[in-house]
């Protein structure tokens, strides 16, 4: 039903973040993904801008991707150890789906840092659509999402990777991570 508040506010609560390394097939299909992705670009975006994009990296792209974040990762560390090396490999692996978004800014009269909360917020949104479709999503940075020739793989010298979204089946229960309080995140402003 829509703006069905029970459902949603139940849907909202239950909704947690799956380690990459945990996601297991099933994985969403091509035609899922697209879904997802739909979903994901309903997203506040103050101009109609756009200002991201979506990659989706296919089962038989991952190895590619391996390749290019071991090389890219050695290129910029020569002095890497085997374990450094072994951990970009693995990075690309995890999970059955890997979707990933950039910042995509455009010129014009919207500032770029809204232009960025947008990136962020479709980026939840496709998290969202994995876990409203029945899988769990986990969206990760770190090095890969900074480094250029990764970037470059992905979108041009404008765009930035606002992360790497992997998409599976949880292998196991989610667990529910430390939340803050609500004192501590909400204030009232007394003017």
């Amino acid at each position: 039903m829509l703006n069905d508040r029970s459902s949603l506010l139940a849907y909202l609560s239950t909704r947690r973040s799956g380690k990459p390394r945990d996601l297991a097939a099933p994985g969403p299909n091509l035609d899922q993904l697209r879904e997802m992705v739909t979903i994901a670009a309903r997203t506040p975006d103050h101009g109609k801008l756009a200002p991201w994009r979506f990659v989706i990296v296919p089962d038989g792209k991952r190895e590619a991707l391996a390749s290019l974040l071991a090389d890219a990762y050695c290129a910029e560390k020569p002095e890497a150890g085997r374990l450094e090396i072994e951990a970009m490999l693995q990075f690309a692996r995890q999970a059955p789906a890997l979707v990933v978004v950039l910042s995509a800014p455009r010129q014009g009269h919207i500032p770029l840092w809204e232009q960025e909360l947008s990136a962020g917020a479709a980026t939840m949104n496709l998290l969202h659509a994995a876990h409203a479709m029945g899988f769990a999503g986990g969206w990760l940075t770190g090095w890969p999402s900074y480094n250029m020739a990764v970037r470059d793989a992905f979108g041009g010298p404008e765009e930035k990777i606002a992360g790497f979204v992997f998409i599976g089946t949880p292998a196991r229960e989610l667990e529910e991570r430390p939340r803050p309080e609500l004192q501590d995140i909400l204030s009232i402003w007394e003017g």
